[in-house]
């Protein structure tokens, strides 16, 4: 893991099992933030607001919220194939039908996405053949936000002609 887990503070970290942990030790390794007490003590703090602020929860309820209303969003077009994810990680895989799953032309998706920036709305990129909206929310999403996310997608899939 990095980048968010500092807040802004430049940090990483790494989650294992105890038995890859273990083999660990027979080695050295060596890393750019290893000890570093500043360090450590963003990371308490970051870790604290997140427990303060049941942003956890936060992410299971709005994450559920958000991936329902896709779900619904996904009934209203043909392009939208599949909805995917857990908490605030969701995919949305574009297609040209659901039937043949036929990956929505490049030029499409670049459209809806360009549309959505100019809107207010960030959207990621990805899948094996770039057909897929990532999205990646802040942690401190509204449920408000997310209709207005949805909302947003809306206009530029029927902006685009996108069924």
């Amino acid at each position: 893991m990095a980048k968010g887990i500092g807040n802004g503070f430049p940090m990483g970290a790494v989650i294992t099992t105890p038995e890859i942990a273990k083999t660990m030790a027979e080695a050295l390794h060596f890393n750019t933030f290893g000890g570093n007490p500043m360090a450590s003590a963003v990371g308490m703090a970051v870790l604290d607001v997140i427990d303060e602020e049941k942003l956890m929860q936060r992410c299971d309820t709005v994450g559920t919220y958000f991936i329902q209303e896709l779900v619904k969003l996904q009934k209203e077009f043909e392009s939208i194939g599949d909805v995917r994810g857990k908490g605030l990680m969701i995919g949305v895989e574009m297609v040209e039908s659901k039937k043949t799953r036929k990956p929505l032309p490049v030029a499409k998706i670049a459209d809806v996405w360009e549309t959505c920036k100019d809107l207010g709305v960030l959207l990621g990129k990805g899948g094996l053949n770039g057909n897929v909206f990532r999205i990646k929310p802040p942690m401190c999403i509204t449920k408000e936000d997310v209709d207005f996310g949805i909302d947003v997608l809306r206009i530029a899939l029927r902006r685009h002609d996108v069924k």
